[in-house]
């Protein structure tokens, strides 16, 4: 939802604290506001600064542009009057934010009350006042039939124990889960989420005990809270996602997808076949021949190894076969070394009679032809696909091979080899975990934006014991190399630490600003950028080659080169190794659909390089662009541009 004039927002326990620095802050934004609280006099001051706020942006209303109402937030008669008027005043409701909470004014420890007035007050103001608040705000937004966001203001203290204040924990980790379990709103246009900030410094925050605030790195800084909200009622992606903001690790969701992953169960009808949204209708008849890039002599350069070849379609396909009609394919580094016949076994001649063979690793289409036995796909569905000769207008396959995706974007392409390479080669040989700084060589290319990325997501946070143990808690620092400053920006906005630019600075300089060194490198451009990142290694460090693009295009192709340092690798017990993909076919299923999830739940960002390749024959200028340095993001051909003016039409 873009902020703008003239929307309205209701506020619970606006006079005060985090809720008064929201309702100032969609003030500059030229929203109406409603102000909601029991203390009167506060209320009505920052009502009057709301209107002083926003007045620029409304000339001659005839009502006010901040109204406060007051109310008791346990009181349910007094609730529906403050969604009343607020509907009455401003026609409608878009955002709602439901942030009035209480401390236990008794330690439970202390407390030999039936709690009345004490522990069961503060669950009815932190909790069922707030599922209250949302349900009337649900409903008001329903009945306008507009879409609308609404944000729970939770707390840390509901995501892990506050042994100081174990009812105001319990309280806080309901209103977080009650949150996260009303995402199927979504479907309907609203969207609920839930804010947890650490201590902010407020009057219940200032009330804490200054040693532990200083142990948590501080007061977050109110300022960052705004900008929380901000991303979880802007971004339209967001829906029971719940925002942990703390000055250790700044702005992160909770909980990560690998934690995501040991709770979530699909069936494996339901993970292959109910996540399909979508049929393409296949207006046309299947061609008696069609086209395909084949490599028909071995050498490093793409362009004069290859060529486009017209071959029968054979009909009709074998009982286990499915048809493929590739919309889009992808472009890797790894194409010259196919085309020199590096990723063969044997001698030249041996690999020479191989002779022609189809080119293209990866490719998303759909469905165009089933084999009889095939009962799981059906013609029309969207596909990927993973296996050599994709850089054609079709392919046959075994079904095994199909995995069925929700759309045929381009974005899929990108999570297929790109995307898995980084998941599968960080989690299994990386062994990531919290805590830890993190290098990313040519870190905006297909695999690096997946690399600086699940640097983040998939973080192992650990169950804490104590205050004093989060204290010392750190998320993984993200270093990254490029080359320009587009690419530079790019990696900043993907949330990389330390971005160095080697065309505007020095890399073994920069990672001097490392004196323990890095504990993981994912490397992918060799020659002397590897040498630079052993010698960055920490102790224990482990550098895994997923690539050594810079030597794939020497004068006589790749040409590997000695590295002799096994005596500093002897010496730091540091690990050195290397990654190929289809070494790991047995977990590219789990992996996929996680990057699925990640993607469609807008968590995971996926850039695809904005030139644009359009056909067979621009493959050798994408596969030469990808090389020249040049592209950012995912670099992907579009086999069949017509499929795109078809389905706008739809």
């Amino acid at each position: 939802m873009e902020l703008k004039p003239g929307l309205s927002a209701l506020i619970t326990g606006g006079a005060s604290g985090i809720s008064k620095a929201l309702s100032l802050a969609l003030a500059r934004k030229g929203l109406f506001v409603t102000i909601v609280d029991f203390a009167e006099e506060k209320g009505k001051e920052v009502a009057c600064l709301v209107e002083k706020e926003n007045s620029g942006f409304h000339e001659k209303l005839e009502f006010h542009s901040a109204i406060f109402v007051k109310y008791d937030v346990t009181n349910p008669r007094d609730i529906t009057l403050a969604f009343e008027k607020h509907v009455a005043t401003y026609g409608g409701l878009d955002i709602c934010i439901n942030s009035a909470g209480i401390g236990n004014p008794v330690p439970f420890k202390d407390d030999q009350t039936d709690g009345t007035k004490t522990w069961r007050h503060t669950i009815n103001v932190n909790l069922v006042a707030v599922i209250d608040c949302t349900r009337l705000a649900i409903k008001t937004m329903q009945a306008q039939q507009k879409p609308g966001v609404i944000i729970n203001v939770g707390s840390s203290a509901g995501l892990y124990p506050l042994f100081l204040g174990p009812v105001y924990s319990a309280s806080k980790g309901g209103v977080i889960m009650f949150t996260r379990s009303l995402t199927p709103y979504k479907r309907q246009g609203i969207r609920v989420n839930v804010l947890c900030p650490e201590f902010v410094r407020t009057e219940m925050g200032e009330k804490m005990d200054p040693k532990l605030i200083s142990l948590m790195g501080g007061f977050v800084p109110m300022e960052m809270v705004v900008k929380g909200a901000f991303e979880l009622i802007t971004d339209e992606s967001r829906a029971g996602s719940c925002l942990w903001i703390t000055n250790r690790r700044g702005l992160e969701y909770w909980p990560t997808p690998a934690e995501e992953a040991k709770y979530t169960v699909r069936s494996s009808s339901s993970s292959r076949n109910d996540m399909i949204s979508f049929q393409a209708p296949l207006g046309f008849q299947l061609p008696h021949n069609f086209k395909k890039l084949v490599v028909h002599t071995l050498s490093h350069h793409f362009r004069d190894s290859t060529h486009i070849i017209s071959a029968p379609l054979k009909l009709p396909l074998e009982p286990d076969q499915v048809l493929l009609k590739v919309i889009y394919a992808g472009v890797n580094a790894g194409d010259v070394n196919f085309s020199a016949g590096r990723y063969f076994q044997g001698n030249k001649e041996e690999i020479s009679s191989l002779l022609p063979f189809d080119a293209g690793f990866e490719a998303v289409g759909i469905i165009a032809a089933i084999g009889d036995s095939v009962r799981n796909l059906k013609v029309g569905t969207p596909a990927a696909l993973m296996s050599c000769g994709c850089y054609a207008e079709f392919v046959k396959v075994p079904s095994k091979h199909i995995l069925p995706i929700p759309r045929p974007d381009p974005e899929i392409v990108a999570l297929l080899t790109s995307g898995l390479t980084a998941s599968v080669a960080l989690e299994k040989v990386g062994q990531m975990k919290s805590g830890q700084v993190v290098l990313v060589t040519a870190a905006a290319g297909g695999t690096g934006q997946f690399a600086v990325q699940a640097c983040f997501e998939l973080s192992d946070i650990s169950p804490v014991v104590e205050f004093v143990y989060l204290a010392k808690l750190a998320g993984n620092k993200v270093v990254a190399t490029c080359g320009g400053k587009e690419k530079a920006r790019l990696l900043k906005e993907l949330g990389v630490d330390r971005v160095i630019d080697y065309k505007a600075e020095d890399v073994k300089t920069a990672l001097k600003e490392f004196p323990k060194g890095v504990d993981i490198v994912y490397e992918s451009v060799g020659g002397n950028m590897f040498d630079l990142c052993l010698d960055a290694l920490a102790i224990r460090g482990r550098l895994i080659v997923i690539g050594l693009i810079s030597q794939y295009r020497g004068r006589n192709g790749w040409t590997p080169l000695n590295y002799p340092r096994l005596e500093k690798l002897l010496s730091k017990s540091q690990n050195v190794s290397g990654f190929v993909l289809v070494q790991y076919g047995h977990l590219w299923k789990e992996h996929l659909l996680r990057l699925f999830h990640l993607f469609s739940s807008g968590k995971l960002k996926v850039v695809i390089d904005p030139k644009r390749f359009s056909g067979l024959h621009s493959v050798p200028d994408a596969v030469e662009y990808l090389h020249s340095g040049k592209s950012t993001g995912k670099v992907v051909v579009y086999i069949d541009p017509s499929f795109e003016h078809q389905m706008a039409k739809l």
